[in-house]
Order: structure tokens, then C-alpha cells, then sequence
């Protein structure tokens, strides 16, 4: 079920009222769903209605992406605004330490909300932050080709492309390594999202000076990798593994950067295994 909460973030100037739009389906102890930059909730679909089976899911849209507003005036798109934002989420829902899973982006979202032990497990596919400085800068790079891309595609022209399974591979390859398993109005959606994202720019921007130097002690933590990741190259979950050395690092066989789209079985069981 759709719905959006507004809720008062802590600044030093005093509190900000930030809005988040999710969708809440399922039974269970809580699960945090988070997408990458430039995605929106939908992102999770192919695998939410089996975790809906275990897990009382929570699947949300980033503060400016998807049907989220922007942040407001005085708070910035950086890992500590983030940790505001999703500790007063949890308040606002009365949710209890949840599990969370993110994907790129909201891999490294979630990372950060288990070492600050807002959460009980981290699942992070694909996350942002374990990259080379080269790395960061090409990954930076298709980033920002790929919207201007998309911004430069009139709506007929995307939704025509979306038809049919060349269409939705020269959209979407990037991100999957099977196209063409989204349907049309999904990528027609996603490509939108892309374009209308009111933080993308200012969330990148923040991002050139990430890096994740910390373990996470205390809480399960699965780091999983797409082996056909064409965005954040597999290597770097090795990185990842070494830096929290008490981690599980999966590899997910055949999978891209967004591997929800690609094998939902193999990554709702990966989730599902990270939070028990």
C-alpha cells in the first residue's frame, strides 16, 4: 500500500519537515527496501512480494527521487542527513531497529544505518562507496550520461522504445544484465524517474567525497555483487569483505548492478538469509 509520512529532522538551526513516499506490504519483522540513485521504489518490485511472505516490507523513495520531494532548504544529500532522515523515518513508523537492504546508493545507505545501529542486519547490494578514485569518477561519469541521455528522449520516443526488447536493452543495459525481463511501463517509469529526480545532482555531488572505511561490528551484514555489474565493478565487494572482515560476501551469477530485475529469487533468498 502506497503512502507518505512527513516528519521533523533535527538541524542546527532547528527542525526541518522532510516528506517520504513508500509502499508497505507483508507480515513480519520489518524490512527497509532503499534504491539507488536515480531509481525509485519501484526498482524493488520483481521482489517484494516474496519477502512479503516473511518480512513486513517497507519499500521507500529516497528524499528527492521517485514520488519523494526534495529535502528542504538547510538539509544536504550526505550519509549524516541520511541517518537523520531514516532514524526519524523509523520513529515516525514506530519501527524498532528494522533489517534493511539497499542496492548501490541505498547499499551504502544501509551500511551506514548498521554502523550507526539504527538496524538489526544490512543486506547491500552492490553498494556505492568502495571504489577506486578512477572507479568513482567512471561510475560518476555514466551516471550523468545516462540522464542526459534520458532527459534528451522525448516521452513517445521512450515509451516506443520500451515495446520491444532491443528498446528496453539500449535504455537499460547499464543498470541490468536482462533487459529485457522489465516490462515496458517499468522501464517507461524508471527512465522517467531518472530524468524528474530533484536530488540527483546534489546527491552526486555529496558522493565525490565518500569512501566506506568502517566495520560494522555487532549486526549481520551481507554484502552481495552482481557478476555482470557494468556500473561498480565486482572487485569491489572484495574490498568491501575486507573492511568489514565478519561480513558475507556473495556473488550473485549473471546479475547486473540492479540484480532485483535479474535473478528476484536468488537476491529475495540473499535478503531474506541476511535477516534472519
Amino acid at each position: 500500500m502506497s503512502a507518505t509520512v512527513s516528519f521533523p529532522v533535527p538541524t542546527p538551526r532547528g527542525p526541518k519537515t522532510v516528506t517520504v513516499s513508500y509502499a508497505r506490504v507483508g507480515r513480519g519483522e520489518p524490512l527497509l527496501l532503499l534504491h539507488g540513485i536515480g531509481h525509485h521504489r519501484q526498482a524493488w518490485d520483481p521482489v517484494v512480494d516474496i519477502l512479503a511472505t516473511e518480512r513486513d516490507v517497507i519499500a521507500v523513495d529516497l528524499p528527492g527521487f521517485g514520488a519523494s520531494p526534495a529535502l528542504p532548504e538547510g538539509l544536504t544529500y550526505d550519509l549524516a542527513t541520511t541517518v537523520a532522515v531514516f532514524r526519524a523515518f523509523c520513529e515516525a513508523l514506530e519501527l524498532e531497529r528494522p533489517h534493511v537492504a539497499g542496492n548501490s546508493l541505498g547499499g551504502l545507505m544501509a551500511l551506514e544505518l548498521g554502523r550507526e545501529k539504527i538496524v538489526r542486519s544490512v543486506t547491500a547490494l552492490s553498494p556505492a562507496g568502495f571504489w577506486s578514485q578512477a572507479e568513482r569518477r567512471y561510475a560518476f561519469g555514466v551516471l550523468l550520461t545516462m540522464r542526459r541521455i534520458a532527459r534528451g528522449l522525448p516521452l513517445p520516443l521512450v515509451e516506443k522504445l520500451a515495446r520491444t526488447a532491443a528498446g528496453r536493452t539500449a535504455l537499460t543495459s547499464t543498470i541490468y544484465a536482462r533487459p529485457g525481463r522489465r516490462s515496458p511501463e517499468a522501464v517507461v517509469a524508471e527512465t522517467r524517474a531518472l530524468v524528474d529526480a530533484p536530488g540527483f545532482d546534489d546527491t552526486l555531488r555529496a558522493g565525490t567525497s565518500v569512501l566506506f572505511t568502517d566495520d560494522i561490528p555487532g549486526i549481520p551484514v551481507t554484502v552481495a555483487w552482481g557478476t555482470q555489474d557494468r556500473l561498480l565493478l565486482r572487485r569491489q565487494g572484495v574490498r568491501a569483505k575486507r573492511l568489514i572482515p565478519r561480513s558475507r560476501l556473495v556473488r550473485l551469477p549473471g546479475c547486473g548492478h540492479c540484480p532485483m530485475n535479474d535473478d528476484p529469487a536468488l537476491v529475495a533468498r540473499v535478503i531474506l538469509d541476511g535477516s534472519r
